[in-house]
């Protein structure tokens, strides 16, 4: 079996939309009848992913995985950074979790270590697939970190992948940052770049004709394609580059409000995306106790630092303004994983393993305890859910460094049979979780939404949206969108070339 076809997305910067082109042509060359797999060598982010082995992988690699209608594994990406608080990180590597390590440490004490990793990772997808797609990180032209970088030019010949480079036009100055780059990359490195992708392009594409002239002649290569800015796809965000872009104000021709509590260290806040696609819905994030206002209902989401982003809560006054809308409105509380943790009584952490805080008092809103731990739970969950006299069976999938025991009066929230998980009040306002993705379950978003609808002498809406149905439906515009917008002939056969495979 011949070793797979690898390219490889590389971009001028941060968030120029590497992860989304990736996801797209890892659609497109499954719709092909390719066997295709998605590779970011090293990845950071706080937004995860579980695989079906229960190890944690970056959220974009899963995705991307989903698009290309395969299982996604550590492979896919074998190191994970996942900032826990100033200038430190925990290293996830090949799905668990390696140590905690600050910049400087990482990157003197890890580079061989994780170079091997990487080399392996990549050559078992090589052999195994049809395609391989490829997405760098940052740019490659960070020339005070190329001497040791783990995720650019250095796997890209590594792979002996083309490379396509992908400015982002929205942001300005896209030729500027394109030149940039290229005249920035050594000379070899500059060889295996086989064309650019100009994204999320607004506008009369006639009057950008000139400026793409221009580029092709005065740098000799070719521009493969101008996509133009797709919005509302409802495709899992990578990274926290995507909270700035969110509203924190409230859509005023939507009947619900959500406000979700945007602390520093928030994680897997993709839980939340399922209410974007809803009709009714207002989604916001806040940050300051004064721009909570009274919302149908306020989400504390994950969280990769919990002591430090509780801390966050009491200091900016979040927590007195939570006891507030429990006391005085009708809000309900709901906490996802480091936000559950928060509302239980007390977080030890007799390790260290977040801070050198050992005991802090909880925001007292459910009766338990939680201990974080040394080892984290990674796994694929389904259960029982109770709620407003009806049951639902849901899924969803754990990430968290913690047990959280029961207190005197513990109502559990799922049924997993033979163990439970979550909590909930007595009036069912407040209940939390460990289960991520859990609003991605229609039936009990369906019916959580209606309840607060009813509450507001609001009829119900029964025909809501399939979330996994509409992900499933946007991987497919994403790729019809790219193809119509890209050169998939010459990228076919520049990819064969670079391969001597023509």
């Amino acid at each position: 079996m011949a070793r797979a076809l690898p390219l490889m997305f590389q971009g001028t910067h941060s968030d120029a939309g590497k992860s989304i082109i990736t996801t797209a042509f890892c659609r497109i060359f499954a719709q092909a009848g390719w066997k295709t797999a998605p590779f970011k060598s090293q990845n950071m982010s706080l937004n995860s992913y579980v695989t079906l082995d229960g190890k944690e992988i970056g959220r974009a690699q899963g995705i991307q995985a989903e698009a290309a209608g395969v299982v996604a594994t550590t492979d896919m990406n074998p190191i994970l950074i996942k900032p826990s608080r100033e200038n430190e990180s925990q290293i996830v590597l090949h799905g668990k979790p390696y140590g905690n390590m600050k910049a400087v440490a990482y990157r003197n004490e890890f580079f061989y270590k994780g170079l091997q990793v990487i080399e392996s990772s990549l050559n078992k997808l090589m052999n195994e697939y049809d395609r391989v797609v490829i997405e760098g990180a940052g740019s490659p032209a960070e020339i005070n970190l190329n001497d040791r970088e783990l995720v650019n030019m250095r796997v890209a010949r590594m792979a002996n992948a083309p490379v396509i480079l992908i400015g982002d036009i929205e942001r300005g100055g896209v030729f500027a940052s394109l030149v940039g780059t290229l005249q920035l990359l050594e000379k070899e490195d500059r060889k295996r770049v086989i064309g650019v992708i100009i994204n999320k392009f607004r506008g009369d594409l006639s009057l950008l004709k000139p400026g793409l002239d221009w580029f092709e002649q005065y740098t000799n290569v070719p521009v493969l394609g101008v996509v133009p800015y797709m919005p509302h796809l409802h495709i899992d965000a990578e990274d926290s580059v995507r909270l700035a872009q969110l509203s924190a104000q409230k859509d005023e021709t939507k009947d619900i409000d959500i406000a979700v509590v945007q602390y520093p260290r928030i994680s897997n806040f993709t839980d939340i995306d399922p209410f974007f696609v809803e009709p009714d819905c207002s989604v916001r994030f806040v940050a300051r106790a004064k721009d909570i206002g009274k919302p149908d209902v306020l989400i504390l989401p994950g969280s990769k630092n919990t002591i430090e982003d509780l801390l966050y809560i009491r200091e900016s006054g979040i927590g007195s303004e939570l006891k507030r809308l429990y006391e005085q409105d009708d809000t309900a509380i709901i906490g996802i994983c480091g936000g559950y943790q928060m509302l239980g009584q007390c977080i030890c952490d007799p390790f260290g393993v977040e801070t050198t805080i050992h005991h802090l008092e909880g925001l007292d809103f459910l009766p338990i305890d939680t201990t974080l731990t040394q080892d984290k739970t990674t796994v694929l969950s389904e259960g029982t859910l109770m709620f407003a006299d009806e049951r639902f069976q849901v899924q969803g999938y754990e990430i968290h460094m913690g047990r959280s025991a029961a207190c005197e009066g513990y109502i559990p929230l799922i049924d997993m049979g033979g163990h439970v998980d979550g909590c909930k009040t007595e009036d069912e306002r407040i209940f939390g979780t460990y289960f991520h993705d859990i609003f991605h379950n229609d039936s009990f978003r369906s019916h959580l939404l209606n309840e607060i609808r009813r509450k507001k002498g609001l009829v119900p809406v029964y025909d809501r949206p399939s979330y996994r149905m509409m992900r499933e439906r946007a991987f497919d515009r994403l790729a019809d969108c790219v193809k119509s917008y890209v050169q998939l002939d010459v990228i076919e056969q520049k990819m064969r070339e670079f391969q001597g495979r023509v």
